[in-house]
């Protein structure tokens, strides 16, 4: 799988990326990630998406003893993660938080966890409606200049707010983690996916299975998706899933891979390696915007 700048400043990234966000509550949570981290190297994934929430916190633990186990140099993974999501103590309320504090002490956190001295890149989750985006643009240029952060991006953000707080930063947002998949295209149609490209960046793509809606074609969207990816699939000699991520990767998206699968995370890097015509790639879309 070749690698790809994810933006005009960087970093260069995997076209897939591999993302921990389901994993929560494993046996040997260290030796099945270990595992599936060593499979994603041979087959040229490099990049993985963290976040301070993902399985309570302890997902980046994990993935640091594997770091400290030293089966691979630091230096030839990208390391995402991210904060912003947060819940109440009661665990009854999730609300959203970009203040300075939380951004430095969350970042601080993510470092000591991955047992990494940097982030290549630190993602704002979530817009907090109560933050002063000064002072939110602040903290992010004050990790990037302490050498704890290379790179920013945001994840989930909406069109307008990514313009509004990319116009406090002194640095480039390189990306936007947004839900994209042939059940939800609506990032192609609010401008969210313009957006990014306008700003000389890819932005990745989480659930581009659709949490796996796709491939089980149950209800009538999916049936009629998945019927219209068999059939093309037979093109290409290629399955519902790598036909599915191939249309993302050519939509200059990066597909974000969270399945425990190794025949799943194996479709989906070699998904790189398909290119659909482009009269087959509209013939999908068009299947999706019909409902």
């Amino acid at each position: 799988m070749k690698k790809v700048y994810l933006s005009d400043s960087g970093p260069k990234v995997s076209e897939a990326i591999y993302g921990f966000w389901r994993w929560e509550n494993l046996e040997n949570t260290t030796q099945q990630m270990e595992q599936i981290v060593n499979l994603c190297l041979e087959l040229g994934i490099n990049t993985f998406d963290h976040a301070d929430i993902y399985g309570a916190g302890s997902v980046e633990e994990h993935f640091g003893k594997i770091i400290s186990n030293k089966s691979f140099k630091r230096e030839d993974i990208v390391l995402f993660s991210k904060c912003g999501i947060r819940k109440s103590t009661n665990g009854k309320v999730t609300y959203f938080d970009n203040s300075r504090d939380y951004i430095v002490e969350s970042v601080n956190s993510s470092l000591k966890k991955l047992q990494t001295d940097y982030l290549d890149i630190f993602l704002l989750n979530q817009w907090d409606l109560l933050a002063d985006p000064e002072q939110t643009a602040m903290a992010l240029a004050e990790i990037v200049n302490s050498g704890k952060v290379k790179h920013i991006g945001v994840a989930n953000f909406t069109a307008f707010q990514h313009q509004l707080l990319a116009s406090y930063l002194t640095v480039p947002i390189v990306t936007n983690h947004i839900e994209l998949n042939l059940m939800n295209i609506s990032a192609i149609e609010d401008g969210r996916l313009d957006l990014i490209k306008q700003s000389f960046s890819k932005p990745l793509a989480w659930a581009p299975l659709a949490g796996g809606e796709i491939l089980d074609g149950h209800n009538g969207k999916s049936a009629i998706i998945k019927a219209k990816l068999e059939a093309i699939g037979k093109k290409y000699n290629a399955n519902v899933e790598q036909v599915a991520v191939a249309w993302l990767m050519q939509l200059g998206t990066l597909p974000i891979i969270g399945s425990l699968s190794e025949t799943r995370i194996r479709n989906a890097a070699s998904a790189s390696e398909i290119k659909l015509e482009r009269e087959d790639w509209y013939d999908i879309y068009q299947v999706s915007t019909a409902f």
